[in-house]
């Protein structure tokens, strides 16, 4: 017979198994992300010389916005304001 620690046992690990998978998807999407967007700056920095620095704060600029976030970051270069 299956006993209540039996059933909660499993329940947590449907819920362990939900939270790895959806984990895991928004992982997949900010690396996906995060490479489109540095090679638009690498593009960038290489056809305009816009020297633009590869930190952490563009990174992670480039892993939310991607190809938009690299964009952003270069404008911002282009007018002066930071990077």
């Amino acid at each position: 017979m299956i006993g209540l620690a039996e059933i909660i046992t499993i329940l947590v690990a449907i819920l362990v198994a939900i939270v790895l998978y959806k984990l895991l998807k928004t992982v997949k999407s900010l690396v996906i992300n995060a490479i489109v967007g540095l090679l638009v700056l690498v593009a960038a920095n290489l056809i305009f010389s816009l020297e633009i620095a590869y930190t952490w704060v563009v990174i992670v600029i480039c892993a939310l916005g991607g190809i938009f976030g690299a964009l952003l970051i270069i404008l911002l270069n282009i007018l002066g304001i930071a990077f």
